[in-house]
């Protein structure tokens, strides 16, 4: 059975600075949101998928890759799959741009 998603409005483009991670609650969900130094904007959980947990918004951003801030796991904003040798995936939210607003699916 799939569920139903919902679109939330985030903030705009230009709220997003590059290679910054800024957090946003939608329906209940707290989001790390990135936007690459290509201008791709990418929203996933803002919790590390490390066993002990932790946020991810204060990673370190390269290229399509997040550097989890507190472990250092190397992780595919695009899919949300951490990278060889840790194992683990994040959550990972569909994006849309509507001319300068942002709005995530959830």
């Amino acid at each position: 059975m799939k569920t139903a998603t919902q679109e939330y409005a985030v903030g705009k483009t230009q709220d997003f600075l590059l290679q910054i991670g800024r957090v946003v609650v939608a329906g209940g969900v707290e989001l790390a949101i990135f936007r690459t130094s290509d201008g791709d904007i990418h929203a996933i959980e803002n919790r590390s998928p490390h066993p002990k947990g932790g946020p991810l918004a204060e990673g370190i951003v390269s290229g399509s890759y997040l550097y989890d801030p507190l472990y250092d796991w190397k992780i595919d904003l695009r899919s949300g799959e951490v990278q060889a040798p840790d194992h683990g995936k994040v959550k990972v939210y569909p994006v849309e741009l509507d001319g300068d607003r942002v709005k995530v699916c959830l």
